[in-house]
């Protein structure tokens, strides 16, 4: 029996994060002669350290159970520990992993308290997320022509017309990349592919950015107000919105409020807006936007790159126009936004904008680490303690799934489920985005199919037009099919990035940014996700709400349960990674399982 374990009831009740104003009752199990205190620390307060001494509760077979209850009335994150008296003198118990503790030197637990205010607006659990890459996708009516350019950044930008070709990469002698590969793919053709997005269960589609910008990624936004005309302009958008409401698809929009273009009206760094704009004009509204060292050519910008100055979200006037931005897209149509470096905003921002949202309004941020301890901006976030935005995207969890299913390392995906399910508030933890690849990491099947731990991206030019060989991607497609299983299974939403359902391959950016493979896909591989896909909409319910039970997690196979709320139905998976088949035991039966392949059933009660 361990001395404490913050996720079992029996030692901490209710477990996991609880509402402001909850009772926490925290229990110890000791020695009769010992005696115990619970050491309690606030992150807004982390000076003062709270003591609140434990009590008696039950004595049995020579050990004695303390406990004492812990009011959390404000919300925020809490650590505490215990200080234990023996009579051979005092000692700690602290946290040493997977949610127990010992005697002796250990970390702190810890407990997010969260407004129970803020709930995620219904039609986002138990849905399937679906990334586009807008310019990938698919060429629909009114798209560009083969070797035209963009109207307004025609000096820069060719629209290619072999759908398909490796994307370019084209960097100076600076390492900016200043030219622009187009292949012509546009709202009209998203709108268009609604009936198979559907067909795959979709009920949200994040789009990359959709607004005016010089390049073919648009996170270089020029005009937030206006849509990219290659994509076919505002008319197109409010066709998709309304087109895909029709099949239950909501549009979530990627926000990039951090840094603008420098060839954009509010910057204008080249002066083709005119004499308005910061680098133009020091009267300009725009300049207090941006932060000059030496006007106008040194400002601060984004990690280094010259083309996307940093925007001044502190500023009264940039609070109030992304605010505004924010709220007129979602008046034509869009259901939320996804935050881009999320963690390089302020918090007070990012309360604003949440605050000036609708309340079905979804706000998603983009958070590389543990986003319940994220610390970004000169202190601890409270990205999840409400307030803020709903959920984050999941990388721990794909970070887990890719070790699970290419080292078997079935311990350590049951840990980060556990921790999350402990540490996210229930509105998050069902609402996450869980992807295993994105435009920002290496297509997940030549992540599955080969060994990418030496790819060098300082060298990237020479992976452009590199492909898996035949064992490797049918390597691939197998792990694939398993860590798709675990996607759609495990708590939060699925997140698809374009293609890989297809079987498109691609290293890092930009070839992972390929086109879809319209006409060549792997129909195995989509027959798989189309049946995940339909999965999730038969028991919404259940994927919307309910906890994950660990019946085990060792030797290279995961095996777990979530039980509806009603108790009258649960899923039960059990997850081999292993190169070889299986026969688990539970209950006295064999179950069969497949090498790299995953055992799902649905039980009724």
């Amino acid at each position: 029996m361990p001395v404490f374990d913050s996720r079992n009831p029996l030692y901490k009740t209710p477990v996991g994060c609880v509402p402001a104003g909850t009772q926490v009752q925290l229990s110890l199990c000791l020695p009769d002669t010992y005696t115990a205190a619970c050491l309690l620390t606030a992150e807004y307060d982390s000076e003062c350290c709270y003591e609140y001494p434990m009590a008696l509760h039950s004595t049995a077979a020579g050990q004695s159970r303390w406990s004492c209850t812990a009011p959390f009335y404000k919300t925020g994150l809490y650590r505490y520990r215990f200080r234990i008296a023996a009579p051979g003198g005092t000692d700690l118990v602290g946290h040493t992993g997977r949610g127990c503790g010992s005697i002796g030197d250990g970390g702190w637990w810890k407990l997010t308290v969260y407004d129970a205010r803020r709930q995620t607006p219904a039609w986002v659990p138990g849905g399937v997320m679906y990334q586009i890459f807008p310019d990938r996708f698919c060429r629909g009516a009114g798209a560009p022509a083969p070797g035209s350019v963009h109207p307004v950044f025609p000096e820069s930008t060719h629209v290619r017309g072999d759908w398909g070709g490796a994307p370019e990469w084209q960097p100076d002698a600076y390492g900016n990349v200043n030219t622009f590969d187009f292949f012509g793919g546009n709202l009209n053709g998203i709108t268009e592919k609604l009936p198979y997005l559907a067909s795959l269960g979709v009920t949200c589609l994040y789009l990359n950015p959709i607004f005016l910008a010089q390049s073919n990624h648009r996170y270089d936004t020029a005009d937030y107000y206006r849509i990219d005309p290659l994509l076919g302009g505002n008319d197109s958008f409010a066709q998709l919105c309304g087109s895909a409401a029709a099949y239950g698809i909501h549009i979530l929009l990627d926000g990039v409020f951090s840094h603008t273009g420098f060839r954009s009206v509010y910057f204008n760094g080249d002066g083709r807006f005119g004499s308005g704009g910061a680098a133009q004009d020091r009267q300009s509204p725009y300049y207090p936007w941006y932060h000059f060292r030496n006007w106008p050519q040194d400002y601060a910008c984004w990690w280094g790159i010259r083309q996307l100055p940093e925007l001044d979200e502190e500023n009264a006037g940039v609070k109030a126009f992304l605010t505004d931005v924010g709220k007129y897209w979602i008046e034509r149509g869009a259901a939320g936004w996804r935050l881009d470096v999320a963690d390089e905003l302020p918090d007070t921002f990012i309360d604003a904008l949440a605050a000036s949202l609708p309340a079905e309004s979804f706000l998603l941020g983009e958070v590389w680490e543990d986003a319940s301890d994220k610390f970004s901006h000169g202190g601890r976030r409270r990205y999840l303690q409400g307030g803020q935005m709903h959920s984050v995207m999941n990388y721990p969890l794909a970070d887990a799934i890719i070790r699970f299913v290419l080292e078997r390392d079935a311990e350590g995906l049951s840990e980060t489920v556990a921790a999350q399910q402990e540490n996210y508030p229930p509105f998050a933890l069902h609402s996450l985005m869980n992807h295993v690849g994105t435009h920002d990491t290496v297509r997940i099947l030549n992540r599955l199919g080969e060994d990418c731990t030496a790819v060098d991206w300082s060298n990237r030019a020479t992976y452009r037009n590199r492909r898996l060989s035949p064992q490797a991607r049918e390597a691939g497609l197998r792990r694939l099919k398993l860590a798709a299983v675990l996607q759609y299974t495990l708590p939060g939403n699925p997140c698809v990035y374009y293609g890989d359902e297809a079987g498109l391959e691609g290293f890092m950016d930009p070839f992972n940014r390929g086109c879809y493979p319209w006409g060549a896909e792997d129909t195995s591989l989509i027959s798989h996700y189309q049946t995940l896909g339909e999965m999730r909409r038969t028991h919404r319910e259940l994927f919307a709400s309910a906890p994950i039970e660990t019946v085990s997690a060792a030797l290279g196979c995961y095996a777990y349960r979530r039980r509806g709320r009603d108790g009258s139905s649960s899923l039960l998976v059990i997850a081999n990674a292993n190169p070889h088949p299986i026969d688990y035991r539970l209950d006295g039966t064999a179950i069969p399982v497949e090498a790299e392949a995953a055992f799902v059933r649905f039980e009724e009660v």
